[in-house]
């Protein structure tokens, strides 16, 4: 009895752990309309979010609705992350995404605890 209960956990176990991998996957055939990042695109420009301790370089970023923009984001002093809050965007370190956002006002947050000021690491994301 206690064989096929150590043999339960285990297999829940790896369950789980396999599960947890795999949970930030998109099927292929999702609609990915509204904010999903779009690798296969090519950007027709770039917008360059500068990140340093506890301010992002600008209160106020503007991007073209609909279309590939590729997102940069550079760390010139500490960690940093850009979170667009409410949509599937965030992208952690030195790195660049291509997104496509409908219209609107998006707020940008910083998506690393970095700090001391971490809550106060925030900016506007104008999409027209």
């Amino acid at each position: 009895m206690q064989r096929k209960i150590a043999y339960f956990l285990t297999l829940t176990a790896l369950v789980l752990a396999l599960s947890a991998c795999g949970g930030n996957n998109k099927d292929a055939g999702s609609d990915n309309s509204s904010s999903a990042p779009v690798e296969s695109a090519s950007a027709s420009t770039e917008l360059v979010i500068t990140a340093k301790s506890w301010e992002f370089d600008k209160p106020e970023y503007t991007m073209p609705k609909d279309t590939p923009v590729k997102i940069t984001l550079e760390n010139t002093s500490g960690a940093h992350g850009v979170e667009i809050v409410g949509q599937d965007v965030e992208i952690v370190g030195n790195k660049s995404e291509v997104v496509t956002l409908p219209a609107g006002t998006y707020e940008i947050e910083c998506a690393i605890m970095c700090g001391s000021g971490h809550s106060k690491m925030k900016a506007k994301l104008i999409v027209s």
